[in-house]
Parts: structure tokens; sequence; C-alpha cells
């Protein structure tokens, strides 16, 4: 569990954490705005954008989360993590394999040997309306079938209802389920309204001992944004600098082009500083993604671009 010690008294009780999470600083939501487009208009070109196509292919998480999930499907997402590209095997590998609990065994299997994680989302996905028991008993499975990571969903009904603390206890919890598995916290960013509870959602998840904090299980209208990332990337980098305890970001859905995952790295880079410039600390929930990244590759590598076969339809 990450040492929130310095916020111990935050979390004593319902009235405390209720009160350091409204005295957080407001979002000026145009502010917000305007500085991520700001961002996103700067100009990455040649070694820098080959670097950066690398960089945001090794940060995805490879996702298949459909009720049609067969094996045989989770085998060949396993098999496309570790060889993006079959006909460039210096294309880098995906950060890791996300699937539903009963596919984690399937996709432990086929990556064995390699370095690629197993994640696994838990606790009632995607609406997360199930008792903590059953929460739990969904994330202890994960785990044991294998998962190296859990993405867990915040109950979003207590948090707008301002019952902070349950959702505190549900989060430490499931991280305390997790064992040696990293937990990312999704907080459905496109339901919680409003920026400043954004702010919030992303202090609660940290001090409840969040390795990553996540905006969106991608199956909702609104999923990750670069405002609501850049405001989840400010909100990691002041609470390292105030507990010297790092937390990832995962901004989910929506995410499809290489010119957007560029945009993204320069949020991560510009706010959160070069050592979220990692797969350790960023990723991609974007599976739709790869695709373009790959296709951007291969037009650096030989200035032309493939046919629309060039790479698998997930």
């Amino acid at each position: 569990m990450p040492d929130t010690a310095p916020f111990a008294d935050v979390t004593a009780s319902d009235s405390t954490l209720r009160r350091f999470l409204h005295g957080l600083p407001g979002v000026d939501p145009v502010g917000l705005e305007a500085r991520a487009a700001s961002l996103g208009t700067r100009s990455i070109k040649t070694t820098a954008k080959a670097y950066a196509i690398d960089l945001a292919i090794s940060m995805i998480d490879l996702t298949t989360l459909e009720g049609a999930d067969t094996p045989g499907k989770v085998r060949a997402l396993a098999a496309k993590a570790v060889h993006p590209d079959p006909t460039d095997r210096t294309a880098p590998r995906t950060a890791a394999v996300c699937v539903y609990p009963d596919m984690v065994e399937t996709a432990k299997a086929a990556l064995a040997g390699t370095d690629v994680k197993v994640a696994s989302v838990a606790t009632a996905f995607p609406a997360g309306r199930a008792a903590l028991g059953v929460k739990l008993a969904d994330t202890r499975d994960a785990v044991a079938a294998g998962a190296d990571e859990i993405d867990m969903v915040i109950d979003r009904g207590a948090f707008l209802a301002g019952d902070y603390l349950k959702v505190h206890d549900e989060i430490r919890a499931v991280k305390e389920a997790c064992g040696a598995a990293r937990l990312k916290v999704i907080f459905e960013t496109g339901e919680l309204s409003t920026y400043d509870n954004i702010r919030r959602a992303s202090w609660l998840g940290m001090l409840a001992g969040a390795d990553f904090i996540k905006t969106s299980t991608g199956k909702v209208a609104v999923n990750a944004t670069p405002a609501n990332t850049l405001l989840m990337l400010e909100a990691v980098r002041d609470f390292r600098a105030q507990t010297g305890v790092q937390v990832g970001v995962k901004p989910a859905g929506g995410i499809r082009s290489t010119k957007d995952a560029i945009k993204f790295l320069v949020l991560v880079n510009e706010t959160a500083g070069g050592d979220w410039l990692d797969p350790h600390w960023f990723r991609f929930g974007a599976s739709s993604l790869l695709n373009d990244l790959l296709m951007q590759r291969q037009k650096l590598a030989t200035g032309r671009y493939s046919g629309p076969d060039y790479v698998t339809v997930d």
C-alpha cells in the first residue's frame, strides 16, 4: 500500500475527507481547456515522432471487453500484443492485454515467457453496481487466475451523493485484495459532470492507494479527453510533490489516432514530467489506436502507407 502518511488525518472520518476534497482549489474550465488545446498544437516530427510512436505502442493496454469474447480472440490479441507488426519484429510490445476475469487464465498462458502484463477489469465492471463482497470476490478471482493488474470502477453513485468515505474504503479494500497486483482506479469521468469532481476523485483514489488513476471504461459517450487527462496529470504531479508517492495515469476510450496519442504524450511531458513517460506510469486504454500507430510507423520507415489489410482488425 502506498505511503500516504501525510494525509492520514484526512481519511479519519467522512467529515475530514469531505472538508479536504472540497477544499481543493477549484478548476477553471476555460483555462484548463485552453491549456490542453495549446499543448495539443505542439509539432512533433521526424525522429521525435518515430520515438513517440514506439513509446505510445509500448504504453497500450490492448483490450477486449465484449460479451462475445472467446479464448481464440484473447489468444489472437495476446499474439498481437507480443508482435504488433508481424512483418517488423522491431515494433515494441504493448504494455498489457486487458480482459474480463474469466479470460485471465487464457491470456496468462498465451503471454507466458513475455513481459506483457495481464490486466483484468473487476468490481462489477463497467457499472460497479454490486455489493462489496462481490467486488472483492471478482478481484480475488482475477488475481488468482494470474492477473498482474486490476482495473476497478468506483461507485459513481456513492461519489456523486457525497459518500466519499465509502468510495475510499472500497478502493482500499480492493487494493488489499489485489495483493501484489497493481490497481488502476477508473472514475468514469464522463459521469462525474464537473472538472472539480474529477479533481476530487483523483485525490480520493490516490489517498485510498491507487497505483493508477484512469479516466474511463470506454463504455460511455464521453471518455478520455485532453482536458480531463491534463487535470489528472496535475493531480499525480502534486500528489508526488506532497507525499513522494508516484501514481500512474491511464486515459481510456476515444483515443484512435497517432496524432491524438502524441498530443497526450506532450501533455504528460509538459505537466507531470519525463518520469511519467514510461509504460510503468502511463498507459493508453485504446486498442484501435494500435492499428493507426503501426500504419504511421510503417509510413515513417518506407515513405508510403500500406494497404487497408496491413494490420489486423480487432
